[in-house]
């Protein structure tokens, strides 16, 4: 393809440079001259081109252009070109018959009616590239041409399916409106090319339609099309209308700009063409449209995908505002005022209050934006921040006025508008403390912003100052473990820009200092030296036993960071390397052994860039040790164990004493085994790297044969002994490091690699049996029980791989005779066990093990899996021996084996049943596929395309009794066929795909020969395949042509009879859905984000306007149930689906040929369904398809549909679908906030057609379901928001409504039957009326006109709260305490004001104490809680009154038997802790001995609910109430519960400060805000602040209380024994090393993120420090001998454990080591306190 676009590059050159000549000649030369042969030969080949759809869009465009050149060349200028042209675009002769014979026959091709729609299209960029428009006046030929490349190009907006060629649509359009341009700007511009150029011509208006269409397709580049096209038409209009003074006062251009503004905001294509309108307009006519503009805009800046957009139209507005204003106010800075107005201060509020999630973007993309239009506005936002209040910290999610503060900073410092920081910043701007406050502020985002205030410069050789230091230092301990990955790589990114600046400032001081000695200069390096230490020093402080996965991890990032920008030499520079001591290197090698494969990689990395000296690995007896370690490691059934040995291998490869250290393992094992020969470096080319990879290879390959040989005789030995995963891992992850393309020793690779691939076959062969078994994971149990492997045996022969699908024809039973365990079984072929009695087996050696069935499979898929990597690698890196790309015999791999690994790949991916097994086989697969690809080969080459139709034959010809698996959604089939697609090269024309999506198609449309089950097996594959390649993004818009086929495809399979078609549709159907309508972007499923204007839809998908319209057809005629039977349509449900994904957007005019109007009457006939689900959706199916001015006068139109009197035929079906289309036309009329205004609402009174059908609410109709959808009517017109009723009749409406609801049967019942209504449809009926009564009595009840007698209000939500059904009671409830949190919010500041509706407190606290429902019972409990305790007490029941404590005793008892629902439980304790701290307030003078009782109970209650297996509802709820308790009870100088219980909640807060759960730490945290002003340190912030902090914080805490107490020997007491931990986990250590084998996978801790010993290191410091406070703590003698007699037995029990360990533990044992050194740890530092409190 590139040679022949090559080729008409070239021969369009020749012409264009010769094309004075080339006239002449023609004109003189005889028609059969060699001139006019070579010019006819051309023009053929370039017809051939456009016409041939194989070719690539680049050659067929060039081809395009060449053409009209070429045309131009032969006629020369004059009127006959532009006709000639136009005869070619439209495919007319006659046009043509003026051109020269030769001319016309080598054209043949293009003049015919059958040629590809794109052949206008290139002949059209020809046209606009190749004659010229600029600067002339037309003729009225060329005039006509120019007007007639629009509306060819129109035309094929609906024919054109491939992306590609839209985008192509798009350009070409963009290219003729600036051709178009250039015309209109000569001075004598032709009237009709005026006219037809002004907006609101019928071509512009076409135009704008597929601006519209195409302004959110997926493609970038279209977008970026459109736009530049729609300010080409507003300049067009501009310079051809009467308006070209004052733009604002054209009523087109007006129009326009309010129809713009009215779309919805997450419309993409809206804000681009907003841009050229503020451009053309000027931003303050927008703003005096939309006053709420830049707020809106602002408020969009939180979604990642609006962001961009937003923020683009921003600046333009604000740039353009500033403009205009500094026109206007010619004085300086007169206008700067109503810039910040109308600019800043939305920002600041939005950066204030906004959760931290939406605040994101502003400052990645629009504070910089806006700092640089105007850098004086920092000044501003500075001042404006620090004036707010402090308790603008804003809602919890927010950032509050320090956080915005931070933002503003850092934007300005990082664009440069903070010139010297020293000065302006810690000087002026920001003092010092509050810093240090924002550094270790509770939110990750406030952090972030003051660490990047600190980091980001606008240069790069920036010194920096000793403050910025000391905030460093003040920043990285309290931040390491961060838990969300966008704050670690936030703090990585921001300190290596820091270290940069470290690095570059230190190079210019240096180049100084060598210049003229200054001690200043050479101060600063000292402190950068000194620094730079410290940072070393904390991160390798770091890596201690129990260490969180996210402090290793940025420990090992920022460590790596430092060895790449100074790396850790000695003696020069910084000198970094002298710092690294053995014991740091010894614990980044202990890394190794983590379960995060990024830790090890990490780790791996860092440990060869140590200095060699520190890690000393050149030692060979550690040599030798490791070594051994990793070999034991690469057998372990622990399938992470062998990740860590192919670390350890990567690290000692590079090791040149290896081979020796490798030997002396091999003799020291005494293995019969011969090990290879040691490769002597008599090759000085070959790098000891090589020969080390080459030895161990070696060796591996060689321990592998022994362990596939004894597997051969028995899996079940191999999957308890030696899986041989292990080893196969370490081979490719050893070759991985190697550079294959540099390999020295070429004949002994190519044997090694001969012989690995034959040995991965034959351990295919081993496990293959169990993972192509039908049913791998099912039909084994986990039979840990018995003592026979019979059992086992017999499954492994049941398992055996059943080749056929028979399943479809018959279901295949045990025969009861086989279930004796002795029978006979044939065994495949390629495996021999030997009959074991028993699963605890004795092996080959007379040892003992254990097999359960997780071990084997886990063990024959993994096996699977590491063989497919092994051999993936090996093809895609191993050289290749072909003759064309290794022309010097430098290959290794063979063609033939190269072959062979791929027919190996196909036999796996379609027979493997296991779906780990083929997903890794694909992976291997794909390799080898790209391989191929460009391995230079001609035979290679081929394959994909050859195998490609050897599978889809084999798919179609498949059966049930053909081999490929129909279950398992085809299981590897789609694999495979994705991976040979996926390596068709990007730049060729797709043939491939093409072809495949054809068969693919064809075969998953629904065959006309009777749908049996054996026809449906290819269309299950076909359906399932289709599935994988519309998910595949590696397909991109490539696959966008054929998502109409598969579409009709999806919805026509849920017709077939066969189960397996009709799910396998499902299936497809939900992707194509997500392919067409984009990934989920929120929890609201009809969303319009996910949903696409009709225009755009069927503009996209043309294919799908007549089928979609024709099924619904037949849907519809199928629904009517009159009959009274139920006919269903299986694919009524996916139409309805697609339907309601559309909208009708304001833009779509009248004219669209693929309008929605038609599907209209068929979806209001699918609401008289007898499915209650059918009717649903329709309802909602419905809304998309009526313009928002039509939606009064079609919901009157359905409202006439309704009976008029109750009579014998009523259809309730029809009544019901009704108004649930009726509602939902309402709900979306109401929602919508660009409905017309309510002027013209008189027109269209719907109280016409509701007054005639009010006796659907009645008792008059008998059906409850339509009595509960009449009365949400009603509830829906009679709430506050404005109705299309008038104020009069609406007036009425309330009246009637109230009237129906008094004479109901929640309110008056009439009888036992209304008391307990029952039936299909009562509770619904209920909630309809008690949503009425809510309305009245509690959400608006001022808009009723109630009884004027007392209490008319309050007496029915007591009824409501009393009624027998619990929904009404629950929905009741509900609504009430909606209402009571809204009013707590709006009366914040003021205190609790009375509430604007009655309410009976003690119908509810009797409530309180009587319901029975649970969830009643919690949402009551909740209501109370919001209430004021004032109200509550003395609490009433009935009519008698209880106390406090009766009540609370009430709520504990509560509380202990409700542990079975957390809502409860929650709502319950909420309540109890405001009355306990109630308690506590209101008796200063000392509690009596039963609230004593009470308080002490409700103390354990909590501090269960801060265990780690708690829910985390609870544990958040369990920390709320900490926090509240702490001025009260935990910080209460008169200690009212006790120094025990105090210290135990205490405790708890401890515990949950360092609890997994973020959210979970985050609210403990914020028990700072909480301490008592007395108890301020000086230094110590009092805002919110991250929990490392606030725990350090609190234990600090603590200990001073202690003091205060005067009860610091208890005290000391309680935190030694919180040091030792809880002994009896500990000591069980030795028990627990006999792990049990059985769980492969271990858990190992619950929570990740907590670090036991840190927090033991945190209290030995403080109570060290405590000691030495007060000299002399009378801690009794016998407390201490306790607490001695604890650790001592406890340091016993550690070292026992530790000398039972095996060799470097860390690696073989690594959870029981850590546990071990932990308990060592604890139990020396305690021993360290006991033996100073015993000196003092």
């Amino acid at each position: 393809m590139q040679s022949c676009l090559a080729a008409v590059k070239a021969s369009m050159l020749v012409v264009q440079r010769s094309q004075e000549p080339i006239s002449t000649a023609v004109l003189a030369a005889s028609d059969d001259s060699d001139l006019h042969q070579a010019l006819s030969g051309l023009l053929g080949c370039y017809s051939c081109i456009l016409t041939d759809e194989e070719f690539i869009q680049s050659v067929q465009s060039t081809a395009g252009m060449a053409v009209v050149l070429l045309i131009r060349s032969v006629i020369g200028s004059g009127d006959d070109v532009p006709v000639i042209v136009a005869g070619l675009l439209q495919c007319s002769v006659d046009a043509g018959s003026i051109a020269p014979q030769c001319l016309r026959q080598s054209c043949a091709g293009l003049y015919e009616r059958r040629r590809p729609a794109a052949v206008a299209l290139y002949l059209s960029h020809g046209a606009l590239a190749m004659l010229s428009w600029r600067g002339k006046t037309l003729g009225p030929q060329e005039e006509k041409l120019l007007l007639l490349i629009p509306e060819v190009l129109l035309s094929l907006d609906t024919r054109v399916k491939e992306s590609s060629t839209v985008m192509v649509v798009a350009r070409v359009l963009t290219l003729w409106s600036g051709a178009a341009l250039d015309c209109v700007q000569v001075d004598t511009c032709p009237p009709l090319l005026r006219s037809s150029l002004t907006g609101g011509s019928s071509l512009i208006a076409r135009l704008h339609q597929h601006i519209y269409a195409h302004w959110e397709h997926p493609l970038d580049g279209v977008r970026h099309q459109t736009r530049s096209m729609f300010q080409n038409l507003l300049k067009l209009h501009q310079h051809c209308s009467d308006h070209t003074s004052d733009p604002t006062g054209d009523p087109y251009i007006t129009q326009l700009t309010q129809d713009l503004l009215a779309l919805e905001w997450h419309m993409k294509g809206k804000y681009g063409t907003l841009g050229c309108l503020v451009e053309h307009l000027g931003a303050e006519y927008l703003l005096r449209l939309d006053g709420g503009l830049p707020s809106r805009l602002l408020g969009l800046m939180g979604d990642q995908t609006m962001a961009p957009y937003a923020s683009d139209l921003l600046e333009k507005l604000f740039v353009s505002h500033k403009a205009q204003l500094c026109a206007r106010f010619m004085d300086g800075d007169a206008w700067i005022d109503g810039w910040h107005e109308v600019w800043v201060r939305p920002l600041l509020q939005v950066l204030c209050t906004a959760r931290l999630d939406q605040t994101t973007y502003i400052l990645d993309y629009f504070l910089p934006k806006l700092l640089r239009c105007n850098p004086s506005s920092l000044s501003h936002m500075v001042q404006a921040l620090q004036e707010m209040p402090a308790c603008t910290e804003g809602s919890a999610g927010s950032r509050g006025a320090l956080g915005a503060l931070m933002t503003c900073l850092r934007a300005a410092r990082s664009q440069g508008v903070l010139k010297s920081v020293e000065e302006e910043l810690f000087g002026g701007l920001v003092p010092l403390p509050l810093m240090r406050q924002a550094l270790v502020h509770k939110h990750d985002q406030v952090r972030m912003d003051a660490l990047g205030l600190v980091c980001e410069s606008h240069r790069s050789t920036e010194t920096l100052s000793r403050q910025e230091i000391e905030l460093i230092r003040h920043f990285l301990p309290f931040n390491l473990n961060s838990q969300s990955p966008g704050a670690r790589q936030q703090t990585v990114s921001l300190l290596k820009k820091l270290l940069c600046r470290v690095k570059d400032s230190a190079q210019l001081l240096q180049k100084k200092l060598d210049q003229h000695h200054n001690h200043k200069d050479q101060q600063v390096l000292d402190m950068y030296q000194e620094f730079l230490r410290w940072f070393c020093e904390t991160l390798f402080q770091v890596f201690h036993p129990g260490a969180s996965f996210s402090r290793c991890l940025m420990a090992l990032h920022l460590l790596g960071l430092i060895a790449e920008h100074f790396t850790f030499n000695t003696g020069c520079g910084f000198a970094l390397g002298d710092s690294v001591s053995f014991s740091h290197a010894q614990a980044v090698l202990c890394c190794l052994a983590s379960n995060f494969l990024e830790v090890k990689q990490l780790a791996c990395n860092l440990l060869q860039k140590l200095p060699p000296a520190a890690v000393r690995l050149q030692e060979p007896e550690r040599l030798q040790s490791l070594l051994q370690v990793a070999l034991d490691l690469s057998t372990s059934t622990k399938p992470f164990d062998s990740v860590t040995a192919a670390h350890l291998l990567n690290l000692l490869l590079h090791q040149p004493a290896l081979q020796d250290a490798l030997l002396r393992c091999i003799q020291k094992q005494h293995s019969p085994v011969q090990p290879p020969a040691l490769i002597q470096s008599q090759t000085f080319e070959s790098s000891s790297l090589e020969q080390n990879t080459l030895t161990v290879v070696r060796w591996l390959m060689v321990c592998l044969k022994e362990e596939v040989l004894k597997a051969e005789a028995s899996l079940l030995q191999a999957a308890a002994s030696y899986p041989l995963y292990g080893r196969v891992h370490c081979i490719t992850a050893v070759l991985q490091q190697l550079n294959t393309g540099s390999l020295a020793l070429l004949s002994e690779w190519r044997a090694v690699v001969s012989e690995l691939i034959g040995l991965c076959y034959r351990m295919s062969d081993v496990v293959s049996p169990v993972v192509q078994s039908s049913s791998p994971e099912g039909l084994i149990p986990m039979d840990t029980e018995s003592e026979t492997s019979a059992g086992l045996q017999k499954i492994l022969q049941e398992i055996q791989p059943r080749d056929t699908n028979d399943f479809f024809t018959s279901a295949r039973e045990l025969d009861p005779s086989e279930s004796d365990c002795d029978s006979e079984w044939k065994e495949p072929e390629n495996i021999v066990h030997k009959p074991q009695s028993c699963n605890r087996g004795g092996g080959v050696d007379g040892e003992a093990y254990r097999v359960t069935a997780q071990m084997v499979l886990v063990c024959c898929w993994r096996t699977m899996k590491e063989v497919s990597m092994l051999l993936g690698h090996l093809c895609q890196s191993v050289p290749l021996c072909c003759p064309l790309t290794h022309a010097d015999g430098r290959g290794v791999v063979t063609e033939d084996q190269v072959e062979g690994v791929g027919k190996y790949f196909r036999e796996q991916l379609l027979q493997s049943r296991h779906r780990g097994a083929f997903e890794l086989a694909y992976v291997g697969f794909v390799r080898l596929t790209e391989m191929l690809c460009r391995s230079g080969s001609p035979t290679l080459q081929q394959l994909p395309a050859h195998w490609l139709k050897e599978v889809l034959e084999e798919v179609k010809s498949s059966d049930p009794s053909s081999k490929l698996c129909a279950t398992r959604r085809s299981a590897g089939i789609p694999f495979y066929i994705q991976a040979l697609l996926s390596s068709e090269p990007k730049s060729s024309s797709c043939g491939l795909l093409k072809m495949t999506m054809r068969s693919l198609t064809a075969l998953a449309m629904p065959s006309n020969d009777a749908d049996t089950e054996s026809s449906s097996v290819p269309q299950v594959h076909a359906l399932n395949i289709l599935r994988a390649l519309y998910r595949d993004t590696r397909l991109g818009e490539n696959i966008v042509p054929f998502v109409s086929d598969g579409m009709q495809a999806a919805i026509l399979g849920f017709t077939s009879p066969v189960w397996a078609v009709r799910n396998s549709s499902t299936l497809l159907f939900s992707t194509l859905i997500t392919r067409i309508f984009g990934v989920k972007k929120g929890k609201d499923e009809h969303s319009k984000k996910n949903r696409m204007t009709g225009r755009e839809f069927f503009t996209r998908f043309p294919d799908l306007y007549p089928f979609l319209l024709s099924q619904l057809q037949e849907a519809a005629d199928s629904v009517n149930s009159d009959s009274g039977q139920v006919k269903l349509h299986p694919s009524l449900f996916l139409l309805l689906l697609v339907l309601g994904r559309l909208y009708p957007s304001p833009m779509d005019g009248s004219s669209s040929p693929l309008g929605l109007a038609p599907f209209m009457p068929l979806i209001i006939r699918c609401g008289r369904s007898a499915v209650y689900r059918t009717r649903e959706m329709a309802a909602r199916a419905l809304v998309p398809f009526v313009l928002v001015t039509q939606v009064p006068s079609t919901i009157q139109t359905l409202l006439e549909e309704l009976p008029q009197e109750p009579g014998p035929g009523l259809q309730q079906n029809h009544i019901h679908g009704t108004l649930l289309q009726v509602l939902s036309l309402l709900r979306s009329y109401l929602a919508d906030t660009h409905r017309p205004q309510s002027g013209n609402e008189q027109d269209c009174d719907l109280s016409s057609g509701l007054f005639p059908h009010l006796w659907l609410a009645t008792r008059q109709n008998p059906c409850l379901v339509t009595r509960g959808a009449f009365l949400d009517l009603l509830g829906c017109l009679c709430g506050c928001l404005p109705v299309p009723v008038s104020g009069s009749q609406l007036k009425k409406l309330r009246e009637e409504t109230l009237q129906i609801l008094m004479a109901s049967e929640l309110v008056a019942p009439q009888g036992p039957d209304d008391m307990n209504l029952s039936g299909p449809g009562a509770a619904q009926y209920l909630q309809s009326l008690a949503h009425i009564a809510v309305s009245v009595c509690v959400e608006s009840p001022h808009l009723w006109d109630c009884p004027e007698s007392a209490g008319f209000q309050r007496d029915l939500l007591e009824r409501l709260l009393r009624c027998p059904h619990y929904e009404v009671r629950l929905f009741a409830l509900d609504q009430l305490l909606g209402r009571l949190q809204k009013t707590e919010e709006e009366s914040q500041p003021h205190g609790h004001e009375p509430l604007p509706f009655d309410l009976s407190v003690s119908s509810l606290t009797s409530l309180a104490l009587h319901e029975t429902y649970p969830g009643c019972q919690a949402k009551v409990l909740q209501v109370l809680a919001v209430l004021p305790l004032s109200w509550l007490l003395p609490w009433r029941d009935g009519m008698t009154s209880l106390s406090c404590l009766e009540v609370l005793e009430h709520l504990l008892t509560l509380l202990e038997t409700s542990t079975h629902s957390v809502e409860l439980y929650c709502a319950a304790l909420s309540l109890t802790s405001q009355l306990v701290l109630h308690l506590a307030e209101s008796t200063p003078q000392g509690l009596s001995e039963a609230a004593v009782v009470c308080l002490s109970r409700w103390g354990a209650l909590v501090t269960q609910g801060c265990a780690e297996d708690q829910p985390a509802e609870v544990k958040l709820m369990s920390a709320e109430v900490l926090v509240k308790a702490v001025p009260t009870l935990l910080t209460a100088p008169a200690l009212p519960l006790g120094i025990t219980h105090t210290v135990a909640l205490w405790k708890s807060l401890f515990t949950l400060l360092q609890d997994e759960d973020q959210d979970v730490r985050d609210g403990a945290a914020d028990f700072t805000c909480y301490i008592p002003a007395r108890l301020h340190n000086t230094g110590v912030s009092t805002g919110a602040v991250s929990p490392p902090v606030a725990l350090e914080m609190g234990v600090g805490l603590l200990c001073q209380l202690f003091q205060m107490w005067g009860q610091v020997a208890a005290g000391m007491v309680s935190l030694i024994q919180w040091l030792l931990g809880d002994e009896q986990l500990d000591t069980r250590c030795e028990e627990s090393l006999d792990l049990d084998e059985e769980f492969l996978f271990e858990k190992g801790d619950l929570n990740l993120w907590a670090e036991p010993l840190l927090w033991a290191q945190m209290l030995h410091r403080h109570l060290s420090a405590l000691i030495s406070v007060t000299h002399s703590p009378d801690v009794s003698i016998t407390e201490l001998d306790r607490l001695s007699a604890i650790a001592k037995s406890n340091a016993l029990a550690a070292q026992r454990s530790m000398d039972a360990l095996p060799a470097l533990p860390q690696f073989s044992a690594t959870i029981e080591y850590a546990k071990i050194s932990l308990l060592k740890e604890r139990t020396s530092l305690a021993l360290n306190l006991l033996d100073t409190l015993r000196s003092s």
